[in-house]
């Protein structure tokens, strides 16, 4: 209980002090526009206060990973597209908030040291990326990208998945031989002995 108030505490001192800063730079620097440029690193840094939080709070509060990594990622992909100026990736960047629960998990996992939390974060993660990559080739095509390594990277993309997914998820490149399936499967199975015999 205590470790989640100091937490709290941090967080929330953390973000008057950002807040404040920001404020005071507007006043004293009458040529500062942040809110012209500036404005997602707010929100990255709402979710950096997190991460902090649960670092402090440690086991306890590693839940913060999940927000912390959601409103982060969130962040960066509005930098992004501030400095590109390329706000159509919204039609297929909703995926790597998908993404970022995966990361935030597998994240809170590590924290716990919890395999299952981490393998079942890889899952989401993994999920979320192929989403990116086939509504991001789709999108692309429809969207004809004004930024012409897109139209190269979603097409190479589509063919990484797809070899990711032959190669190593089909299980058609196993190293164990039919051969040797079959003959555990034709193993005749021992049947108890019948009592009065």
């Amino acid at each position: 209980m205590g470790s989640n108030r100091h937490a709290g505490s941090l967080i929330g001192g953390a973000l008057l002090i950002l807040f404040g800063a920001m404020a005071l730079m507007g006043e004293l620097f009458s040529g500062f526009r942040f809110w012209n440029w500036g404005w997602p690193l707010i929100i990255i840094g709402i979710g950096v206060m997190f991460y902090i939080g649960m670092v402090a709070g440690g086991k306890s509060t590693s839940g913060l990973a999940i927000p912390g990594t959601i409103i982060t990622v969130i962040g960066l992909m509005l930098l992004f597209q501030l400095l590109t100026g390329y706000w159509e990736s919204w039609t297929y960047g909703w995926t790597v908030i998908l993404m970022s629960v995966g990361l935030g998990i597998y994240i809170m996992g590590a924290v716990n040291e919890d395999g299952n939390q981490r393998q079942a974060g890889l899952r989401v993660l993994w999920l979320g990326l192929i989403f990116f990559v086939v509504f991001g080739a789709f999108f692309e095509m429809i969207l004809s990208s004004r930024m012409p390594y897109m139209n190269i990277f979603f097409p190479v993309a589509l063919v990484l998945l797809g070899g990711y997914l032959i190669v190593v998820r089909s299980g058609f490149f196993s190293r164990s031989k039919p051969d040797q399936l079959d003959s555990k499967s034709s193993t005749p199975s021992r049947q108890p002995p019948v009592e009065g015999k």
